[in-house]
């Protein structure tokens, strides 16, 4: 089989898993239905890229089409920011507003009109046969770049935040999400890199490399896609969002401080008994217990206002939530890893009697407060 051949066959196996997926994810049922559309909505763009290897030639009157579809590779990466953005939010929708996202799309089909879709005959040939070095393709390989790392820096932004607010106002120890998004962008950035050494080499290396770069590409692609939706499938927790609504603790705090005078008077016992009647509650109640104990619930358990609660454990006792949970749960699984009369208990009963639920969290969470893992404590103690 020659290079064409075996490119066209990696090509339609590529195009065929990139549908047959995107259509498992359309029909599958799962609680985030916005979040798997817009994946499957990304896949399938994937695929009618990809189908622009395949071996095959259109027919003179529809090769606009043919030019049509290379530019579909525009509405990739705004889908996959919307995705990031369904996937972490959960009160997240689509509003006609996002149509703004399809922009480059339409401009670069503008731009290709006057010398190509309005023309015909020997002008539209003409601008075929010198493809590569047409004025239009340099400015799409230049749209292309800044679309692309715009929606890349972008996406990192959002999780930075999505990070932060996630730590100030949830104790679930899985941060699954954002490790799975945070590997995607950064797979994004590789593959990126990837494609555009591959589109260099039509400039400057012969067209036998171009082809096995072709190949390459498709080939990494293919495995790409499949680890992304296996790992999407196969880990429902990943598509557990947080509301856009909440604010970091750092926005909240100079909406508390309208009246700093009256408050300076205040501050000091109204603080002290909080902190008071927070830890009285958590060694009480023990609400840590909870694997998806939310500071909003923590606040309607202790009559606090949310806000207010968000600022005495973020700000004024200097943590995050997560991290003020997790110490408890730390505490009472030391308690009883050094209780003999509990030692027929397994490091991963115990991790789930304590509010954990995953053994990689506890284990990070316990080396981080004990600088040892829980079966060293239990054989220190």
């Amino acid at each position: 089989m020659d290079k064409l051949g075996f490119l066209d066959g990696i090509a339609r196996i590529a195009v065929f898993v990139s549908l047959l997926l995107a259509f498992f994810l359309l029909t599958v049922k799962t609680e985030n239905k916005l979040a798997n559309r817009l994946f499957a909505c990304f896949i399938i763009f994937s695929g009618i890229d990809f189908s622009g290897l395949l071996a095959y030639s259109f027919p003179e009157e529809y090769v606009d089409f043919e030019i049509l579809r290379s530019t579909t590779c525009l509405l990739e990466m705004p889908l996959i920011y919307l995705y990031v953005l369904a996937v972490c939010y959960s009160d997240f929708r689509l509003k006609w507003k996002h149509l703004i996202y399809t922009l480059p799309f339409v401009v670069m089909n503008l731009v290709l009109m006057p010398r190509f879709y309005f023309q015909s005959g020997i002008e539209k040939e003409h601008f075929l046969a010198n493809y590569s070095q047409m004025p239009e393709i340099y400015f799409f390989q230049i749209l292309i770049e800044i679309q692309y790392w715009f929606y890349i820096i972008s996406v990192f932004l959002i999780l930075r935040k999505y990070r932060k607010i996630y730590l100030e106002n949830y104790t679930n120890p899985s941060t699954s999400t954002y490790k799975w998004l945070f590997q995607m962008n950064c797979v994004f950035v590789v593959m990126h890199c990837i494609t555009a050494s591959k589109n260099l080499l039509r400039y400057t290396a012969s067209r036998e490399t171009f082809l096995w770069g072709n190949v390459f590409m498709v080939i990494m692609a293919l495995c790409v896609i499949c680890w992304f939706v296996m790992k999407a499938l196969n880990h429902p927790e990943l598509f557990r969002g947080i509301n856009s609504k909440l604010k970091l603790t750092k926005d909240i705090l100079p909406q508390n401080n309208e009246n700093p005078i009256e408050v300076k008077e205040h501050q000091d016992e109204v603080v002290d008994t909080q902190i008071l009647t927070l830890k009285q509650y958590m060694a009480e109640k023990e609400p840590f217990l909870d694997p998806s104990l939310t500071i909003q619930e923590l606040a309607n358990q202790i009559d606090i206002p949310v806000r207010d609660l968000s600022v005495l454990i973020n700000h004024k006792m200097d943590q995050h939530f997560f991290d003020f949970v997790n110490e408890y749960r730390i505490q009472k699984a030391m308690n009883i890893l050094k209780d003999e009369s509990k030692r027929e208990l397994t490091v991963l009963e115990i991790l789930y009697e304590v509010g954990f639920n995953s053994k990689s969290s506890f284990n990070t969470s316990f080396k981080k407060y004990t600088n040892l893992t829980p079966t060293a404590y239990r054989n220190a103690v």
